[in-house]
């Protein structure tokens, strides 16, 4: 950033680079094949109505979020763009009013389609009608899902969904091996057993529409296991599709361990020097209220001064 620039910008503040965003995108689509329609990335990463409207522009019609507040924003974006035909999976398991408000988005914008997670038969009478189903599987991650070895409970889901069940949702994002094999030979055992899981559905009358896999670390993992490749799965009728998200910003911690991937960080933490307490430490205007510090650590590298490491911070140093 130019020296005039700094000089006008409070701190701390998010400095999104749009060069940097617009190559990642077209480099994620470059994964793709050239193909828009594989990649929902998440937008829980990005939080930007410029950054979603980039994605739009450059062709992805297919989304996935976590809140009902950032399925209101990407909407917006469409309503705005005049897209029709768009998708977006809000990929997280909504109870209550939550239930309610996703719903009433669906009826306030019908030019996009809308689906939620679900994993107990019991939950998917309380989901709107207006809202298609996707079951929700736990790859051996144990945050959220139905157990990949539960076929009985999987295929209860997707009975009780009938005709709004859309398919499966398989985040597979606890795989961080160190290197690339590690991480496609772990992966790739996952993907075999839940294209069994497919394939049992589907003997079963269950027909599975799509299944949304991989985040960051796997995605390239994904795209090279050999029945997804072209984005559908056996016999084609099955379409797959993966939903890296941090790729659009990219972050230096997934830049050291992912080796094989070929990114820029977008988006930086401008703060300034505020205090010099010690001969060895600097104390900036950045805390935990402006970083993520619930990450772990290091909570953030400093560019161009790798001498320097960041300590834990406190609300606002």
């Amino acid at each position: 950033l130019s020296d005039e620039l700094v000089s006008r910008v409070m701190t701390p503040a998010l400095i999104i680079y749009a060069d940097k965003v617009e190559h990642n995108v077209q480099a994620m689509l470059a994964y793709m094949g050239g193909d828009a329609s594989r990649w929902r990335p998440h937008l829980k990463t990005t939080k930007s109505p410029y950054v979603y409207g980039v994605m739009i522009d450059a062709g992805v019609r297919y989304f996935k979020c976590a809140t009902v507040r950032e399925a209101r924003c990407l909407l917006t974006v469409l309503e705005e763009r005049e897209v029709t035909g768009a998708d977006l999976l809000i990929a997280y398991p909504l109870q209550g009013p939550s239930l309610t408000v996703a719903g009433d988005l669906a009826a306030e914008f019908p030019a996009t389609h809308l689906a939620v997670l679900s994993e107990d038969p019991l939950h998917v009478p309380l989901v709107p009608q207006n809202l298609g189903i996707f079951v929700d599987i736990n790859p051996e991650m144990n945050r959220t899902g139905i157990p990949l070895t539960d076929y009985q409970s999987i295929s209860a889901v997707a009975e009780a969904a009938g005709e709004r069940f859309r398919g499966l949702h398989f985040y597979d994002g606890h795989i961080h091996d160190d290197n690339a094999a590690e991480r496609r030979t772990a992966s790739h055992a996952l993907y075999d057993q839940v294209c069994s899981t497919i394939r049992a559905l589907a003997d079963d009358g269950l027909a599975c529409g799509e299944l949304v896999t991989s985040g960051t670390p796997t995605f390239q993992y994904a795209l090279d296991y050999p029945d997804f490749a072209g984005g559908k799965i056996g016999d084609g009728d099955v379409i797959h599709r993966v939903s890296p998200g941090t790729v659009v910003f990219h972050d230096f911690q997934y830049d050291a361990l992912l080796e094989d991937l070929e990114l820029q960080p977008a988006a930086m933490l401008l703060s300034r020097v505020i205090s010099h307490p010690q001969t060895d430490l600097v104390t900036c205007d950045a805390g935990s209220k402006s970083i993520a510090s619930e990450a772990g650590h290091p909570v953030a590298f400093v560019l161009g001064r790798p001498e320097l490491v960041a300590k834990p911070p406190s609300e606002e140093h």
